[in-house]
């Protein structure tokens, strides 16, 4: 499993790269697995403000449908439009091709609640 050491974790298995005062968040290569293949990423949030733990979207598996939860306050700017025609970007690529949302920060403490590389990969057990 991949766990790149640039990204934050939260517990929801979402990752979150924070650049400047704009963040991409998707899901993990560990949720990617545990759902299956990926058949539909559904986000209808762009231009909400969101908060921490609120849910952005859901993704759909063959075997299931999970919520997606944004891991800081923030703004959804952009939704990735290549998952509409082909959300398997998820499972093939997850922390690039497969990011979901890019959101403008609200400045809050970023740190609170995100896990390191290291302390995500403990807490799922690999």
């Amino acid at each position: 499993m991949n766990f790149p050491e640039e990204l934050k974790y939260t517990e929801d298995h979402e990752w979150i790269r924070i650049e400047g005062d704009h963040a991409y968040i998707g899901i993990t290569d560990h949720a990617q697995k545990e759902l299956g293949d990926i058949v539909y990423v559904d986000i209808n949030t762009v231009g909400d403000q969101l908060e921490k733990g609120e849910i952005f979207g859901s993704v759909e598996a063959v075997k299931t449908v999970s919520d997606l939860f944004i891991p800081v306050a923030g703004k959804v700017l952009e939704v990735n439009e290549a998952l509409d025609g082909s959300p398997e970007l998820v499972n093939s690529d997850p922390y690039v091709e497969g990011w979901m949302i890019k959101i403008s920060l609200d400045g809050a403490d970023l740190s609170e609640g995100l896990l390191t590389a290291d302390e995500y990969k403990e807490f799922v057990g690999a």
